[in-house]
């Protein structure tokens, strides 16, 4: 790896040693170069004029006289295409908020020297204030790479635009994705987020209900979503859609309306919360319909509103576990670790029975910097949910992090076992591509990662979303 030794590095004077009084340039002794005087000099002369243009800008830098900077770093360059120069007139750009003209420089910088950590950096922070977030992460990303993740606040910066970006994306698909259901994969995760409950009283299997009425096609697209297969879902869609239509649904309708509204959300139909909030005002107490609602205020953004939802929730029924998992779920995206916590914990005391409460546990007390009690947290899991496949892909994630490579991809085999056993709409593949991971890592082993890559592929089955 190159290192790049920068004279006054930061481009602060009162760090850098003084020199001798006798040697200062004064304004008047600096050279004048211009682009047709540039060419009557000699190799020896560039190089001595450009290290006595550099010096000069950066006191022109920490006086603050960016201008006189930005003009001497580009008489330097002339003399001389330095990256250090181009590194050092983008952060002139940078004091003055010029986003395009750091963007222009540390790339330019870049161009010369593609590991310079410092123009990355510059460069991250400047795609990042002008919105640019894929650009600024990719950035961040490879500085860290190249320092090694010895410099926190990059690494800190990766996790902030890696929210950032997701959120973007999250618009972005609500607006944009074409009305039809995503995977089975993640249709089965989300319904599953919230605890199982038996059919409702006259839709029982046994009762008799015409299939052409309302109630007959509410019965049937809940029977159908149980089947948790594509064929399954579309025909719960369906059977949704045509109960609202039918009518005559007595005192399922608001169940159906809010079954309609899930679909619609995960089709990524913007009248989903049209449904959802008709089923608040026809049953209150139906707590899902908040849930789901505060989820999709949270997609787009809205924190408020899903804040509020919840607290109409609890107002509702503070015995509902479904309402502290998934506002845990709020809470753990938006970095509230303490708060994710307590609702998780608070969802267990509840229902201990949750799987999923008892993971995002373990992980947001990782996250929290409490590994012990999260590694405990994991053991109790694997002893209480020891055919749960999840339980082992997160934990062999906790162990990869923690480079402990031999455990963390015994776990992840686990995982893989259990779900070609398990799954029916199909494997999820993260398991492989987090085993991947860890034997690039751990023996730089490409071939190995590269061919579980190619299996998880080949499964076409997405990984569930990661909260």
């Amino acid at each position: 790896m190159k290192i790049i030794v920068e004279s006054n590095a930061y481009l602060t004077p009162s760090v850098a040693p003084k020199a001798p009084a006798a040697t200062v340039e004064t304004e008047e002794e600096l050279p004048e170069v211009t682009e047709s005087s540039v060419g009557e000099l000699s190799e020896q002369q560039r190089k001595d004029y450009a290290a006595k243009l550099k010096a000069a800008g950066n006191k022109a830098y920490g006086s603050k006289d960016y201008m006189r900077a930005i003009d001497l770093y580009g008489q330097a360059l002339l003399c001389k295409a330095d990256p250090v120069f181009y590194s050092n007139r983008a952060a002139c750009w940078n004091a003055m908020s010029n986003w395009d003209k750091v963007i222009e420089d540390t790339t330019a910088a870049l161009n010369l020297d593609s590991e310079y950590v410092k123009a990355l950096n510059r460069r991250a922070n400047a795609y990042e204030q002008s919105e640019r977030y894929s650009e600024a992460l990719l950035d961040y990303t490879a500085s860290c790479i190249i320092d090694q993740f010895r410099t926190e606040s990059s690494a800190q910066a990766v996790e902030r635009l890696l929210k950032k970006v997701a959120e973007a994306k999250a618009v972005e698909i609500v607006q944009t994705k074409q009305r039809k259901l995503p995977s089975p994969t993640f249709v089965s995760n989300y319904l599953q987020s919230f605890r199982p409950k038996g059919m409702p009283e006259g839709l029982e299997e046994t009762a008799e209900l015409e299939e052409e009425s309302g109630k007959g096609q509410l019965r049937k697209g809940l029977l159908a979503a149980q089947k948790r297969t594509g064929e399954g879902y579309t025909e719960a869609d369906e059977a949704f859609r045509k109960a609202v239509e039918l009518g005559d649904l007595g005192e399922h309708e608001a169940l159906a309306y809010n079954m309609r509204g899930t679909f619609k959300y995960l089709k990524g139909e913007e009248q989903a919360i049209d449904d959802l909030n008709k089923s608040i005002e026809m049953n209150p107490g139906l707590i899902q319909s908040y849930v789901k609602r505060a989820s999709m205020h949270l997609e787009t953004s809205n924190r408020d509103d899903a804040t509020k939802d919840f607290e109409l929730a609890v107002e509702q029924d503070d015995k509902d576990p479904d309402i502290y998992y998934h506002r845990a779920q709020l809470h753990f995206i938006l970095g509230e670790y303490n708060e994710a916590a307590k609702d998780y914990q608070r969802s267990i005391d509840l229902d201990s029975k949750f799987i999923f409460s008892h993971i995002q546990l373990g992980v947001t007390q990782y996250k929290m910097g409490s590994v012990a009690s999260s590694m405990a947290t994991f053991r109790r899991c694997m002893k209480n949910f020891d055919k749960v496949p999840d339980v082992y892909n997160y934990y062999g994630e906790l162990l990869l992090d923690q480079q402990k490579y031999q455990e963390a991809i015994e776990r992840f085999d686990t995982a893989v076992e259990m779900e070609k056993n398990a799954r029916v709409t199909g494997m999820n593949v993260l398991p492989l591509i987090n085993k991947a991971l860890a034997l690039f890592q751990w023996k730089q082993d490409f071939e190995s990662a590269e061919d579980l890559c190619q299996k998880a592929l080949i499964s076409k089955s997405p990984p569930p979303l990661r909260l």
